[in-house]
């Protein structure tokens, strides 16, 4: 897929003049090393060299085409005017959502990640009028938050409601932004902007003075980063102290047992007793990577044995085999364990972003590749669907299952697109570790870097296919030969662990075992941790070969996870695959594949920028006019890597097809409905799923899918069901439709009225004259019965509510 260019917003118009950068002084030198640290040290990205099939094109792609659309979007919508406004260059009121400073913070982090990688000056210019700008909008203690700046500035609002409003959120995203453009560019005007407002944070919320915590995680990851970057006490001091506010008894609120904010901003309990996974999981696995900075950098105990008990708790009971969290829409969070639905995951974007982050610290503190190995998940699946390959196409939820859904070019509420614009520069960066002398390989990323051990410089250099094919080599390249230790993980998936609980396992154990070699020569594995500890005297030029093999596997759901029994995932190397319709005529989700199904796999470089894809045989199921289920005839199927989905057009897809015939979703029998050309005035969500015969359990309900006319309010809307041949007319007499409404969590209400129309022999669409009232009633179908009429078209006519909109679950044409 070719990739779509794009130039820098402000290019389009006048070049501008940007001012030059104010210089300043730091309050205090940065120390060489901080008191307390993790164990295992990180490869900054910057220090890794890219060279790879399969991530330098994505980097690639970020870098020329989702960071200049993102800003782009940013000047489009509103959000960059915002900080015109309160910088006092332009007129008029705030435009957009009151967070959306947050979404300008972030893509400038990700702008500032790649000028690390390719000095732009454009970009770079960029930058600094952004800076500029957000400079002469900074008041003068410090505070930055453009919804209470304009039209003017409103002293009198700012911090008069902490938990929803965002402020800390936003300033949160600005330090790390500011970091990563300091430690670029060494230019500090970015992060003076951002320790003027650390530093009224830290007089502002203290003890003696606001205790209440963030409403939305994110500033306590971002005050360590203050803090590493300048060296300034204040502000791991900082994150502590809003850490240990959540959950006080003195902060009591109407809603928890303690603290403010309860269950859902994870303020229900203090941070150091809580040992599940709850509520909004961005904000959630937000906190959890601020518990682990703040504990690494204060050698607190207390924190680490708070995480180890979430993280225990969400990778046996709330992860999605894709690495996705967070399966409820309705709180964008956590559910109940084992509740892990798959048509309605939400599985949020940001939420496996900041599951990476939360892994990628777990590994730092602990020194286990099992953290690794949940972030490769996360990495290779859950969040790579979350953008589309030409970088300019966003999901916010990521459904294991679907009937048809396609990617957006944005969000009002564009958390996911911004994120995903930082995000995917900073990938290299999990690639490589060390500690003292020894160095780490956890990711397979074909390219190399350098790293400076506590005795030593050695640089790695790897080759590889990955994550198409499991030979890896790497060559070692030590400044100077010396003893020291290499350690290559050697993934869960590649030693029969699905994953590091009982959530999920693999159906049956391989016994193709990971081989070592060095310099040619074969080597018992030493696998600690997860890792392949290869400790020796290293030459310049030492070579180790390592092979992953990568047959398929079946992945079976523990059996409290109810959506998926009966059900078969499957995975290869690190990807986990999907059936998509365009690759199995449009039917994925009748389709059983049988425990003795045999698989073969082809790499495809002419299909979605070049795939391997799985292929075997299954039987699909159908549904009689009598209502039995029965199977048809053998198929072959084809599988996809679940992150390429949803590039081809609307279609079904799932990543958990049914291995026993109860757990199909069997073709629809041939009733007038279903071998109808069904169209509509507009489609939100699925048009299939109104024919599916698939009764839902009430009119709420939306994990079976339904078709709905959001974001349309108060207009006519109309289905209609035609079959193609004039001279095929059938007699119809009874319409039942089965109304859709999600009133209290969405915006579809039952519709004001409806009423049927068929299609005569001239071809005008005619009234029906009705026996029985059009009914508008709940859970259940609303029957109506008219004339028997002939016609080859009926047309269902819904006239929406003022202020609502409208959906439909099912219906049945007698």
């Amino acid at each position: 897929m070719a990739h779509r260019e794009r130039a820098f917003p402000w290019l389009l118009g006048a070049i501008l003049t940007v001012a030059a950068c104010a210089t300043w002084c730091q309050a205090g030198e940065k120390p060489d090393a901080l008191a307390h640290d993790y164990h295992v040290k990180p490869v900054p990205f910057n220090l890794v060299h890219v060279a790879d099939g399969f991530w330098t094109p994505r980097l690639d792609t970020s870098r020329r085409v989702t960071i200049p659309y993102a800003f782009a979007m940013c000047e489009q919508t509103g959000r960059i005017r915002n900080f015109e406004r309160a910088a006092g260059l332009r007129p008029g009121q705030h435009e957009g959502i009151y967070f959306d400073d947050s979404d300008v913070y972030k893509v400038m982090e990700g702008a500032a990640y790649a000028l690390q990688v390719n000095p732009d000056t454009m970009m770079r210019l960029y930058l600094e009028k952004l800076i500029t700008t957000m400079r002469a909008a900074q008041w003068d203690d410090g505070y930055l938050y453009t919804f209470y700046s304009v039209p003017e500035r409103q002293p009198e609002k700012r911090w008069t409601n902490v938990q929803s409003m965002h402020e800390q959120y936003c300033v949160g995203h600005m330090y790390e932004a500011a970091v990563a453009h300091y430690q670029v560019t060494g230019d500090t005007s970015f992060l003076k902007i951002a320790t003027d407002n650390a530093d009224l944070i830290c007089r502002t919320f203290a003890p003696g003075k606001r205790t209440d915590p963030s409403g939305h995680e994110e500033i306590e990851i971002a005050l360590c980063k203050l803090y590493r970057a300048t060296g300034d006490e204040r502000y791991l001091d900082e994150a502590k102290f809003l850490l240990d506010q959540r959950g006080r008894r003195g902060n009591r609120g109407p809603n928890g047992n303690g603290g403010l904010y309860g269950v859902y901003a994870q303020d229900h309990e203090p941070v150091t007793q809580q040992t599940q996974a709850v509520g909004h999981s961005v904000r959630a696995a937000y906190l959890y990577t601020g518990m682990a900075d703040v504990a690494a950098l204060t050698g607190n105990m207390d924190y680490v044995r708070a995480i180890d008990a979430i993280w225990q708790d969400t990778v046996s009971t709330k992860l999605y085999v894709t690495g996705g969290i967070g399966a409820s829409g309705g709180n964008e969070g956590f559910s109940e364990p084992y509740e892990l639905p798959n048509a309605t995951a939400y599985c949020e974007t940001c939420a496996s972003i900041a599951n990476v982050l939360w892994n990628h610290r777990m590994f730092l503190m602990h020194d286990d590749a099992r953290y690794i190995d949940v972030l490769e998940r996360t990495l290779y699946n859950a969040a790579l669907s979350g953008i589309s390959m030409e970088g300019d196409r966003f999901f916010y939820p990521n459904p294991l299952e679907s009937t048809g859904s396609e990617r957006s070019p944005w969000f009002a509420c564009a958390c996911c697109p911004s994120n995903v614009a930082r995000f995917i520069p900073s990938v290299p960066g999990y690639a490589y570790a060390y500690q003292d002398s020894d160095v780490y390989v956890n990711l397979f990323v074909g390219g190399d870097a350098t790293i400076a051990t506590a005795s030593n410089k050695v640089t790695l250099a790897q080759q590889t296919r990955y994550p198409w094919d499991g030979a890896v080599t790497i060559t070692v390249a030590p400044e100077k030969s010396e003893s020291f230790a290499v350690c290559v993980r050697i993934p869960g998936w590649a030693r029969n662990e699905a994953v590091p609980s009982d959530l999920y396992a693999f159906q049956r154990t391989s016994d193709e075992k990971a081989q070592l070699k060095i310099n040619g020569k074969l080597v018992p594995l030493d696998v600690q941790r997860g890792f392949a500890r290869i400790e020796r005297t290293w030459q310049k030029g030492d070579t180790i070969e390592l092979n992953l093999p990568m047959p398929v596997r079946r992945i079976i759901a523990n059996e409290k996870v109810a959506a998926d029994r009966g059900k078969v995932a499957l995975q290869r190397g690190p990807l986990v695959f999907c059936l998509e319709g365009p690759d199995n005529d449009g039917q994925v989700l009748n389709l059983v594949i049988p425990d003795d199904a045999q698989f073969t796999t082809e790499h495809r470089p002419d299909l979605l920028n070049g795939v391997t894809v799985i292929m075997g045989q299954a039987r699909a199921t159908k549904r009689t006019m009598n209502g039995d289920i029965v199977l048809t005839t053998e198929r072959t199927f084809t599988a996809i890597p679940y992150y390429a989905w949803a590039h081809r057009g609307r279609a079904a897809m799932t990543v958990w097809p049914a291995r026993e015939m109860q757990a199909a979703r069997p073709e629809p029998a041939d009733t007038l409905a279903y071998v109808s050309r069904t169209t509509a005035s507009f489609v939100h969500k699925s048009l299939a799923s109104i024919t599916d015969q698939v009764i839902p359990p009430n009119s709420r309900d939306n994990s079976l899918g339904q078709l709905d006319f959001w974001p349309h309010k108060g207009t006519t809307e109309w289905i209609q069901f035609a079959w193609d041949r004039r001279d095929a007319k059938s007699c119809v007499s009874t319409v039942k439709v089965y109304w859709f409404d999600d009133t209290g969590q969405g915006e579809c209400h039952l519709p004001k009225s409806w009423r049927l129309r068929y299609r005569d022999a001239s071809g005008t669409f005619q009234p029906v004259v009705n026996k029985t009232p059009y009914g508008l009633e709940l859970d259940t179908f609303n029957t109506v019965t008219f004339d028997p009429v002939e016609t080859d078209a009926l047309k269902i006519e819904i006239v929406l509510q003022e202020g609502w909109s409208a959906g439909v679950q099912e219906v049945i044409i007698e």
